[in-house]
């Protein structure tokens, strides 16, 4: 493909990247040449760049099957401040009605789209199955793909559905899977469920040299620690992450009594007060945002 050999040019023009880092530029080539990807890749070391720039340089909609509404709501967001296309990706999921749903429908037979966010769920009615046998899809891009195994600790059911559906919509496509957390059990898992055992795999280092871990022994005190803590950072954003949706509740309260502007953040919530208060944190409106 001519564009592949300008990869770095087209990095920048969309991006504003001056060059790739790890292994997304070998991932790029990969998904460009229609070839099946698997992809194991920390979390902060730019998965989604590798579908977002061939989603662009290909001809059709790459569709990106994720089960979190709000990275999808992110990266739409994203995507449409990168490009003046207007109505370059979109989202389907539960936090639309019908009306939004045909209007993104129409964006996509129409060309515009290069990126459609499904999740798992929307990706498997048979309404949503009828409509993508209408699009040219340039390839399946499968997010958090550690979902689809049994023996991960994040299974979804929905993502066994993923292939079965894929075969249904009957379009020839390539298939990418990512993820950031696989041990070689979930990998075979993901390859055998996605029918993609002859896929490129790309396995990036997970040294982060720009992190730092502390572990602390967990007391009695420990909301008070959190506290102090978020304190002596000096007005520092944060996420703390809970076990359950009471606790989120109940610590978001807790940090907000103690002159902490904490807004919480699980899967209970009304979307749209979840949406919101993601969109406050991301807005630096609110300090931390407490989530499951």
């Amino acid at each position: 493909m001519e564009k592949a050999d300008k990869l770095t040019e087209l990095l920048k023009l969309h991006f504003g990247f001056d060059s790739f880092k790890g292994n997304q530029e070998a991932i790029v080539r990969s998904v460009l040449d229609g070839k099946d990807t698997f992809v194991l890749m920390p979390t902060g070391s730019g998965k989604s760049l590798c579908y977002q720039l061939p989603s662009l340089l290909m001809e059709g909609t790459a569709i990106v099957i994720s089960p979190l509404i709000a990275l999808m709501k992110n990266q739409v967001d994203a995507m449409r401040n990168f490009s003046e296309v207007d109505g370059v990706a979109h989202f389907i999921n539960s936090s639309l009605n019908k009306a939004s749903i045909d209007a993104v429908k129409t964006d996509v037979l129409s060309g515009r789209t290069k990126l459609l966010y499904v999740a798992p769920e929307s990706l498997t009615k048979e309404e949503n199955v009828e409509f993508l046998r209408n699009v040219k899809i340039s390839f399946y891009a499968v997010d958090e793909a550690q979902c689809i195994s049994e023996w991960g600790h994040d299974f979804r059911p929905e993502y066994r559905q993923i292939r079965p559906t894929i075969n249904h919509i009957g379009q020839k496509a390539a298939v990418v899977a990512l993820t950031a957390s696989a041990t070689p059990k979930v990998q075979q898992d993901i390859q055998k469920n996605l029918e993609m055992n002859d896929a490129a795999f790309f396995r990036s280092s997970f040294d982060r040299p720009n992190l730092y871990y502390e572990v602390r022994p967990k007391t009695k005190d420990v909301d008070k620690e959190i506290v102090k803590y978020i304190k002596s950072e000096g007005g520092k954003s944060g996420i703390v992450y809970c076990l359950n949706r009471k606790k989120v509740e109940e610590l978001a309260e807790m940090l907000n009594l103690n002159g902490i502007k904490a807004l919480p953040y699980h899967a209970g919530m009304e979307s749209s007060v979840r949406s919101g208060n993601q969109d406050a944190f991301l807005m630096e409106k609110a300090q931390v945002i407490v989530a499951t």
